[in-house]
C-alpha cells in the first residue's frame, strides 16, 4: 500500500508523539477527514486553534514537504476507502453518529488488512496447518472467542484441534509441545508478556508458531511465521471491535486455503458433518407447508 492511502493511520498512529499543538491539528484533520480536505491553511490553523507555522510543522513531521501536499495526499486517502479508520466513536454521538462509525471503520480495516496480508506468508501458514498432526489456537481477552472459533472451523478437517484462553493452561500444552504441533497465537496488541512467553516456550519445545498480531511486536517476532493484522484502534478507551472481525476473517481465509489444499475428495467428510445438524433443526416455513 502506497503512503497517500496510509495517511489517516500514520496520523492515528502518530498521535502520542506529538506535541500538544500539532495534535490538535491531527485531531481536527481525524474528526472529519473530507472537511480538511477543503479548508485552507489559515481555516485549519483556526480550527485547531494554533498558528499556521504548526500546521506546517505538523505536515513536515509526517514526512509531507508541506499543507498543500499533505491535502493531496489526504484526498487520495478518502478516495482509497481509508476514512473512518481513525475515527472514534464519541461521548455525544447519536445512534446514527456510532453507528455510522462503526460500520464504516469496520468495512476500512477490512480493507487495510486485504491490501496489507502478505499471501505468501498466508500460503506458508496454510503449508504448515495441512502438516499439522495437532493444532492449539490460544487467545487472551477479547481473542479467546476468536480462538474458539477457529476450533469450530478447523476441527471439521479431521485434526485434533484445541482452544485455550486459560494462560496456565497454554503454558503447560506448550511445555510439552513436540514438532508437528503448530500453535495459532491471537493477540491484537502482540505485547501480551505471557503469550509472547507461550510462543518461546512451544517453539523451544520443536513447534511451529504461528502469530496472528501487529506487525514487528514482540510476538510477531519470535513466531515461526506472523501474519500481520493491521487494526487502528483504541482498545484501551473502548471494547475491541474491528480487530476481532479482522481476526476472524483470516481464520475463514485459512480454513477456505485448509479445505482447498485437501481437494475435492475431501467435501464429502465435510458434507457429512453439515448434514449431522440437519435434524437438530426446525424446517424453514416453507418446508412446513410442504409437509
Amino acid at each position: 500500500m502506497d503512503r497517500a492511502s496510509t495517511l489517516l493511520q500514520l496520523i492515528q498512529a502518530r498521535l502520542p508523539e506529538l506535541n500538544r499543538a500539532e495534535r490538535k491539528v491531527a485531531e481536527v484533520i481525524l474528526n472529519n477527514p473530507r472537511q480538511a480536505t477543503r479548508l485552507t491553511i489559515a481555516a485549519l490553523a483556526q480550527a485547531a486553534k494554533v498558528s499556521e507555522p504548526t500546521v506546517n510543522r505538523f505536515c513536515r513531521s509526517l514526512g509531507i514537504g508541506g499543507y498543500p501536499e499533505m491535502k493531496i495526499q489526504l484526498a487520495q486517502s478518502i478516495a482509497s476507502g481509508a476514512v473512518y479508520v481513525s475515527q472514534a466513536v464519541e461521548a455525544d454521538d447519536e445512534p446514527e453518529a456510532y453507528s455510522e462509525k462503526i460500520f464504516s471503520s469496520t468495512i476500512a480495516s477490512l480493507d487495510n488488512a486485504r491490501q496489507r496480508l502478505d499471501v505468501q506468508v498466508l500460503n506458508r501458514a496454510v503449508n504448515l496447518l495441512i502438516q499439522a498432526r495437532q493444532i492449539h489456537f490460544f487467545g487472551l481477552g477479547a481473542s479467546a472467542p476468536v480462538a474458539l472459533d477457529a476450533q469450530h472451523k478447523f476441527f471439521r478437517f479431521g485434526l485434533a484441534v484445541s482452544a485455550h484462553s486459560d494462560i496456565l493452561m497454554q503454558r503447560m500444552l506448550a511445555s510439552v509441545a513436540q514438532t508437528g504441533e503448530i500453535f495459532v497465537i491471537i493477540s491484537y496488541t502482540g505485547r501480551t508478556r505471557e503469550l509472547v512467553d507461550v510462543a518461546k516456550l512451544a517453539r523451544d519445545n520443536g513447534a511451529s508458531v504461528i502469530g496472528m498480531t501487529a506487525a514487528n511486536s514482540p510476538l510477531a517476532k519470535v513466531s515461526t511465521l506472523s501474519l500481520d493484522i493491521p487494526v487502528p484502534e483504541d482498545t484501551d478507551i473502548y471494547m475491541p471491535m474491528s480487530s476481532r472481525i479482522v481476526q476472524l476473517t483470516v481464520l475463514d481465509i485459512l480454513a477456505t486455503g485448509v479445505t482447498l489444499r485437501r481437494g475435492v475428495d475431501f467435501q464429502p467428510h465435510l458434507r457429512k458433518v453439515k448434514e449431522s445438524l440437519v435434524a437438530t433443526r426446525y424446517p424453514m416455513e416453507e418446508e412446513q407447508e410442504e409437509l
